[in-house]
């Protein structure tokens, strides 16, 4: 563990992950209102039916032009990522892997995978234990209460 409480700025998250090929801005939440959307096709995506639409950042501090996104027609679950740089070339491809649904509702994948096309690297992330409804809030995140749970 790192032992310490990083506050990450708006404007900074496209900086690494703990040194990853992951950004702050690929892990944190994904709402509807940061994007703009544009349906491009149906296609099938390893065996599965896929939506592909293009997600295009309303945010002036994102680290990217456009995202493409697979997302399964029957589960409405993410499947890849396409990130495409500032320069608007294809810069990093995320695959979700092996999906379980948890509690009869959630669906979760064990594995994320991002690739990063213009340095030929990757990071794996591999998920377990997943937990649910555990009565964690808003304060519980703060930085005195993260400071506190070292």
């Amino acid at each position: 563990a790192l032992k310490r409480v990083k506050r990450i700025s708006s404007s900074n998250k496209s900086g690494p992950f703990l040194g990853s090929e992951f950004s702050y801005e690929d892990i944190s939440s994904q709402e509807v209102d940061k994007y703009r959307y544009k349906y491009l096709r149906d296609e099938v995506l390893d065996g599965r039916e896929a939506f592909v639409s293009e997600y295009y950042p309303n945010y002036k501090h994102s680290g990217y032009t456009r995202q493409v996104v697979w997302t399964d027609k029957e589960r409405y679950r993410p499947l890849r990522i396409d990130f495409y740089d500032r320069k608007n070339t294809l810069l990093k491809t995320l695959t979700y892997k092996n999906y379980t649904q948890y509690l009869g509702k959630y669906w979760r994948p064990s594995g994320l995978e991002m690739v990063n096309h213009q340095t030929g690297k990757s990071t794996t992330l591999d998920w377990d234990g997943y937990r649910f409804q555990t009565g964690l809030g808003p304060r519980d995140f703060d930085r005195n209460s993260l400071k506190r749970a070292r």
